[in-house]
């Protein structure tokens, strides 16, 4: 490069020093122009860590004025509250978004047609489809006046954006009233969607010049031809929260914390189940407050604990321990009901999770109960019955020895008993500051 520029100052051919310095400025000029854009992907329900993603990535790209934000959807839909938070992000984005339902046989269903809507550019892959957006509370049958309470804003929240965005706001509606879905051409046709392309490529090319009005108002050129596209992947911690929002795992994470922690107790020192127990706990735990939670299947969670509790205190004959468990399969199948079934508890879990953790939990507590009801088999206590052989002569008074599991303890016989010769087999009756009181078994004779 600076022999280049040498020869530019020293050159006294003017065509050759146009030459030179065009090739002297032309990478820079590749550099200058190459538009950025930056690529999120999203194929999750639509939830509070995805929510998260999306906001982290709109905020990057507009940190590194980046020319445009792709978004590529695959969602069966999500929760209501964080769509709307990543709507508003969409819209107020100062980066052009453009959200790409793709490849083929992908969807953007119930929330993610929101944000289809609220993008820059809205495009599909041949092969997919996307609506169904009827918003449902926590899966729960609503009276005529919520479903029309609930229907009519999100019906107005979708039509608030999407006649700004020159769609068309009637077919968008009747996704949200009907639950209807629309195949990529049917929503082309009906103007809810800018364009179908097969691939990246091809979409780059369909949206390169094309100006575009954005949500404020102002006017914007998308150039995206030859784009450098940054892709930003959902970080290790996203990943790991993405996981655990699967109502799925976080059930099995709690019972599983549990029974680890119960080994623990049961076990003391061992150390490892506790500490994986624990953890296990509070990540379930983080997992569910971020998912709609019945607080009935909360109450109905605690008496299933209680009724397998007490099945290990009355002998009910199992009667106890298999209501609790029918009370647990229940309580796990409402208790985390989102809008769509990908966030609720498939019913397979809550079946396997219920009858494991239920007859685990009645086993143990039954095993406790006979342990506490045991006869103690340590200390001066666990002497009380035990038979032994006087070694020597025994009376009320005075005081013998005898022998009891191979020791030798000093030992008198109770109040008003005959004497004893040694060698006669006599059984404890007390213990007190290392002096047992014992009595003549059957087979032992008094002293003449």
């Amino acid at each position: 490069m600076s022999f280049l520029l040498d020869f530019v100052c020293r050159s006294r051919c003017s065509r050759l020093k146009v030459i030179a310095t065009t090739l002297l400025l032309f990478p820079l000029a590749l550099c200058a122009q190459a538009p950025t854009v930056v690529k999120l992907t999203l194929r999750d329900t639509v939830q509070p860590v995805s929510a998260g993603y999306i906001e982290r990535g709109l905020q990057e790209a507009a940190a590194t004025h980046a020319d445009a934000v792709l978004i590529e959807m695959d969602t069966p839909g999500g929760l209501l509250e964080s769509m709307r938070g990543m709507t508003q992000h969409i819209l107020q984005s100062p980066v052009p978004v453009i959200i790409y339902v793709g490849p083929a046989s992908s969807r953007a269903g119930s929330a993610g047609f929101f944000l289809l809507e609220a993008a820059d550019i809205a495009a599909m892959a041949p092969g997919t489809n996307a609506g169904a957006a009827h918003p449902i509370i926590e899966g729960k049958t609503m009276d005529p006046v919520l479903k029309l309470k609930i229907e009519n804003d999100a019906a107005a929240f979708l039509r608030s954006y999407s006649v700004r965005r020159g769609r068309n706001a009637d077919a968008a509606e009747d996704a949200v009233r009907n639950s209807k879905s629309y195949s990529d051409s049917e929503a082309l046709q009906l103007k809810l969607i800018d364009l179908i392309a097969p691939d990246q490529a091809a979409l780059f090319s369909a949206l390169d010049g094309r100006t575009i009005t954005r949500f404020d108002g102002t006017q914007t050129t998308l150039h995206l031809s030859h784009a450098t596209v940054k892709e930003i992947p959902p970080s290790l911690r996203e990943n790991i929260l993405g996981k655990l929002m699967d109502p799925n795992i976080a059930v099995f994470l709690l019972f599983g914390g549990m029974l680890l922690i119960y080994l623990e107790f049961n076990v003391p020192g061992t150390i490892i189940p506790g500490s994986v127990g624990t953890l296990f706990v509070v990540m379930a735990l983080f997992a569910l407050n971020l998912l709609p939670i019945h607080l009935a299947a909360v109450t109905i969670l605690i008496a299933a604990f209680i009724l397998l509790v007490l099945e290990a205190k009355f002998p009910s004959h199992g009667v106890l321990a298999l209501v609790g468990s029918v009370a647990l399969i229940f309580a796990l199948l409402t208790l985390v009901d989102g809008p769509i079934p990908q966030q609720r508890v498939h019913p397979a879990m809550a079946i396997a999770v219920g009858l494991s953790f239920g007859l685990i939990t009645s086993f143990l507590a039954v095993i406790a109960a006979r342990a506490r009801r045991n006869k103690i088999l340590t200390g001066p206590a666990a002497l009380l019955g035990v038979t032994a052989v006087a070694q020597t002569e025994l009376h009320p008074v005075t005081v013998g020895q005898v022998l009891v599991r191979g020791e030798l303890w000093q030992a008198h016989l109770e109040p008003g008993a005959s004497a004893l010769p040694a060698g006669a087999q006599v059984r404890v009756l007390g213990v007190q500051d290392l002096l047992l009181t014992v009595q003549a078994t059957e087979s032992a004779h008094s002293v003449e």
